[in-house]
């Protein structure tokens, strides 16, 4: 329905409101004048505000454009990315985190390689993987690796977590 077909339609239904209480007169006809009035002008006033929201083409703030490409960005990926991304973060804030959850993540990876690709079984802490690994990572991954002793200290380095990661996909 267009809006001037609804004006016209609530112009036309008022009036015939006002025809039928002038015919009837429950109350004076200055009264009915005054109501007829206040009724045009709220319709004029609805369609005004109609008219001026369906015209107006706002352009978002800075902030909503920013918050929509994030939500682009965050629903373009698929969950178990937006899970990884998350226990990262964690652990590169937090030692006890990187411990109890992002490492383990790392070392499940790390011996699911290891053992599709060599044969090697990470958790049983042979030398072979150590060697694939390196030293550096074998630090970090290491099945009998000693929580740390802050939990609530800085996590592993960013730097450090890639590095890793590079190292587990090179196996």
């Amino acid at each position: 329905m267009s809006e001037r077909y609804r004006l016209l339609t609530s112009v036309a239904i008022v009036s015939g409101v006002l025809g039928i209480l002038l015919a009837v007169r429950p109350l004076p006809a200055e009264r009915l004048f005054a109501a007829y009035v206040l009724a045009l002008a709220a319709i004029g006033l609805l369609h005004f505000v109609r008219a001026y929201r369906g015209e107006l083409d706002p352009t978002p703030s800075r902030f909503e454009q920013a918050l929509r490409e994030r939500a682009r960005a965050t629903s373009a990926r698929p969950g178990v990315f937006l899970v990884m991304d998350r226990e990262i973060e964690l652990g590169i804030l937090h030692a006890g985190q990187a411990h109890r959850r992002l490492l383990p993540l790392l070392r499940a990876a790390a011996a699911a390689r290891l053992q599709a690709r060599h044969g090697i079984e990470l958790e049983r802490g042979s030398p072979a993987a150590r060697a694939l690994l390196g030293d550096e990572a074998w630090e970090f991954l290491r099945p009998d690796r000693e929580p740390p002793a802050d939990p609530f200290g800085p996590g592993v380095p960013r730097e450090t977590i890639a590095d890793l990661i590079e190292r587990v996909e090179a196996l």
